[in-house]
């Protein structure tokens, strides 16, 4: 069984989906929906096309720990994607999660505009990196 890891956010959504062994990303994207009902949809088809067991959704925290109201989002796409799946997501301290991302487009060569594109993507393969190096 797959591992998912999603970057959830109002306009894109960022997906990373390990390999079949759960030891690296396979393959990584960006879904572009604005809707937080039709984008658990949508994830719960890729679910179960790509034989996903385990979802693991960032839980975007304060740099004290606390939770704001992006995390409060984020518990409740929680809930749509349990609904949805029948799997129970694990929340995944995201914090930084972005601002790596940001860094490694930079550092690659990408001009900031083109970020957007892809940034999103990024984040979720390191968080599905972190999660990989927990098991």
């Amino acid at each position: 069984m797959r591992i998912m890891a999603i970057d959830y956010g109002d306009q894109r959504i960022g997906i990373a989906i390990s390999d079949a062994m759960c030891i690296l990303c396979g393959d990584a994207f960006t879904m572009q929906e604005w809707n937080m009902e039709r984008a658990a949809q949508r994830i719960a088809d890729e679910v179960r096309a790509r034989g996903v067991g385990t979802l693991v959704l960032g839980l975007p925290k304060n740099m004290d720990g606390s939770e704001g109201p992006r995390a409060e989002k984020s518990r409740a796409f929680a809930a749509l994607l349990r609904a949805e799946t029948g799997l129970e997501p694990i929340l995944w301290d995201e914090r930084r999660s972005s601002i790596e991302a940001h860094a490694i487009l930079h550092a690659n060569g990408r001009k900031m505009k083109d970020h957007r594109k892809s940034v999103d993507a990024v984040a979720a393969t390191l968080m599905l990196e972190g999660y990989l190096g927990t098991l």
